[in-house]
């Protein structure tokens, strides 16, 4: 017996060894492994290079690994890419905070000076992110790994831009964006947080009107009264019907606009509108060709339009106005306590300022049906099957794209502009400089999704690349069930449009990693869970353990220390196990082990009628867990496979056989060995892809092996499951 079980089992010392081990063998890399077995792909969702690893990201790296092990045991060539966001706005974010610390702002730095500051903190932190991957046992092919600000993929990004300009899916437009008046950029919907909040409803009287806001400071450029067609209410005004009304800085002359997009049943049932500072008011506007005025700017402060509040913050100003407007007996009643939905920005919690602005925008309607096509279609499924639903919600009820960020961090837009904020403004797309003089490159940055977006087709090489043709499309894809309405669907739409095919057949989305309480993790609350430190204590199998086990897809997962540590004895459980058969079976070394299939015929003849039960059953439980396996049910095999090993293995037939194998009886004695390294050889492999690193250091001292290391040797049973 080896002597190194003379010994506890010591994670720390075997972890970074087996690792090391692993990837120089060169079998992370499919090309290197032997047979014609069909192809299987992941794609790694690209970890944001601006700091460490969280618990999600344990999460997901356990899972894909899990399967990618999995199938490369089975013979499939597999393939799992690996790669780095840059993470646009959220990494700016990251370093503004950075600057804060150290008492300086991006809005005093060169653009260039910045852009270079924060490659070189992205940089620093994606090897360390990288290291961390390690850590955690992914076995992916770190030879094809790529960054989202590698010039390959600029490239390929931007020559996507210009082609769905020149197809008409991508236009420059003046329209209403989510502004965040803290960080100084437009932002998509799904970068805004919608919050339900108490406010104030204040009604005020416009003239003949009682009309009813939430946000008294936008209303001083307010001249038009809005109200609904059929609100037999207001029949008798009619539209373009003008009246004096005294407003917030003296009389203004207001016209009546009739439209159907008034919500007959919120306050009076009709309002004023700010086209600039709201998208209804801004649609209502377009449609009836009325002007609009800014009155907010992009700090969050009021224009000159305001008169005497002119340069003061909303909220500050918004009582006071209020105080002006009382004052002139408009004020006709307050309601302390109106429930709104208020948005915010993701990332500082500021409120969002509708601006009008000009940006670029995807047309997503068309590629929305593309999608909802592919799905009626079952080329693509989901797991748990509920977000099928969500999904199509998304794309049923699609917005155009504004992919435009007033941020130096990411990847230019290609686009050029001539005679910029004149009325003969022109803009093409394009990746060299157009022919002409006065052409000036177009400052914004692409929004991150964009990129992103477009990562399975990157990733394998699209067009061109001999990745593409033999890895595309990609088998599943597996990340967090938050990132249905964000990621997924633009990997969907850019899969289907650049390479005509749905980039994965399967989507797999897990839940989020919370506390031991089951509340979210935030560095405010002081709960979040590091799982490089649990790693240190327990075992990165351990970790792994407790990540899978219970965790059903879709549901949030409650993460405690406590169960992390029940599984590093689970670790020290299969080393003890592994150390009583090595020992009681010297005199059966030469017993065949590492068998594709079971025992059978006269080789399985030869055990007693108690030892082909227990192979009947023991085979039964295999196939069920592969079985589990290959329906994403990753979480029932984990489970049966740990109660098996622990509670019938070692409690039951390991005790069973103490007897047998301190016996005079040789033939019984000779069998019972060759029956327990036959079975422990079999839950060693299947339980591989879930605990890596105790697995390979048992395997290593095994008696007779079909494979160097474990991660390549043959999957149990594999005739057993069709």
């Amino acid at each position: 017996m080896d002597e190194k079980f003379l010994k506890p089992y010591d994670s720390r010392e075997t972890e970074p060894r087996i690792y090391e081990a692993w990837e120089k063998s060169g079998y992370f890399n499919p090309d290197n492994l032997s047979g014609d077995g069909k192809p299987f792909t992941i794609i790694m969702p690209p970890p944001n290079a601006n700091g460490s690893l969280h618990a999600g990201h344990a999460l997901f790296i356990t899972l894909e690994d899990i399967l990618v092990r999995f199938k490369r045991m089975q013979g499939y060539k597999a393939l799992w890419l690996p790669g780095a966001d840059h993470a646009g706005f959220e990494t700016q974010v990251v370093y503004e905070k950075k600057l804060e610390k150290e008492g300086r702002s991006r809005f005093q730095m060169d653009p260039k000076d910045l852009y270079d500051e924060i490659y070189a903190f992205t940089v620093e932190n994606k090897a360390h992110m990288e290291n961390q991957i390690r850590q955690l046992g992914a076995s992916c092919d770190w030879s094809r790994e790529k960054f989202t600000l590698d010039d390959a993929v600029v490239n390929e990004v931007q020559k996507t831009f210009v082609k769905m300009f020149s197809e008409g899916l991508v236009y420059r437009g003046k329209r209403t964006v989510n502004w965040c008046p803290k960080h100084q950029t437009s932002l998509s919907d799904v970068e805004t947080t919608s919050v339900e909040e108490d406010a104030p409803l204040y009604y005020f009287k416009y003239g003949p009107f009682t009309i009813a806001t939430a946000r008294p400071e936008t209303k001083f450029g307010d001249k038009y009264v809005v109200m609904h067609p059929d609100d037999e209410r207001y029949a008798q005004w009619k539209e373009g019907d003008t009246l004096e009304v005294e407003w917030i800085n003296g009389p203004i002359t207001a016209t009546v606009i009739k439209d159907t997009a008034i919500d007959r049943e919120f306050g009076t049932g009709v309002m004023t509108i700010t086209p600039w500072h709201d998208a209804t008011d801004f649609e209502i506007a377009k449609r009836h060709a009325l002007p609009y005025e800014q009155v907010i700017d992009w700090r969050g402060k009021l224009l000159p339009i305001a008169g005497e509040f002119a340069g003061m913050k909303i909220l500050d100003a918004r009582p006071k106005i209020v105080e002006k407007l009382a004052a002139k007996g408009l004020v006709e009643n307050i309601d302390a306590s109106y429930r709104h939905v208020a948005k915010r920005c993701y990332k500082c919690n500021a409120f969002i300022e509708p601006q009008v602005r000009d940006q670029w925008f995807v047309k997503m309607a068309p590629l929305a049906q593309m999608a909802i096509e592919a799905v009626n279609a079952g080329a693509v499924k989901f797991i748990p099957d509920n977000y099928e639903k969500v999904f199509r919600y998304w794309m049923e009820n699609t917005l155009d794209w504004n992919i435009s960020r007033q941020i130096v961090w990411g990847i230019p837009i290609p686009a050029w502009f001539r005679n910029r904020g004149t009325d003969a403004e022109e803009s093409v797309a394009s990746l060299q400089r157009p022919e002409g003089a006065g052409w000036e490159p177009d400052t914004d940055t692409f929004d991150t999704w964009f990129s992103s977006g477009q990562w399975p087709l990157i990733m394998t090489g699209f067009p061109d690349g001999k990745d593409y043709a033999t890895y595309y499309p990609t088998d599943v894809m597996e990340t967090g069930h938050d990132l249905i309405f964000k990621w997924i669907p633009r990997m969907i739409i850019f899969g289907l449009y650049l390479g005509k095919k749905a980039p994965f057949h399967t989507v797999y989305l897990h839940g989020l990693v919370n506390d031991a309480q089951g509340k979210k993790m935030s560095k405010s609350k002081g709960n979040v869970v590091n799982p490089l430190d649990l790693t240190e204590k327990y075992g990165t199998d351990a970790l792994r353990m407790a990540l899978i086990v219970g965790n059903t897809p879709g549901i949030d997962l409650a993460l405690s220390e406590d169960k992390v540590r029940g599984y590093k004895h689970f670790a020290n459980k299969l080393w003890n196990i592994a150390r009583f058969v090595l020992e009681n079976t010297a005199s059966a070394r030469e017993a065949k082990t590492g068998s594709k299939t079971w025992p059978s015929g006269p080789e399985r003849d030869r055990f007693s009628p108690r030892e082909r039960e227990l192979l009947e059953q023991a085979e039964t439980l295999l196939a069920d867990a592969t079985r589990d396996i290959e329906a994403y049910r990753i979480y029932l095999a984990a489970e049966k496979l740990y109660h098996y090993v622990w509670h019938e293995f070692a409690d039951k037939i390991l005790e069973e056989s103490k007897p047998i194998l301190q016996g005079t009886d040789t033939a019984a004695k000779a069998s019972r060995q060759a029956f327990l390294l036959h079975t422990f050889d079999a839950f060693l492999r299947a339980l591989h892809p879930f605990m890596p690193f105790v697995t390979e250091e048992i395997w290593q001292s095994l008696p007779a092996k079909d494979a160097a290391f474990l991660m390549v040797a043959r999957w149990p049973a594999a005739d057993a499951v069709e």
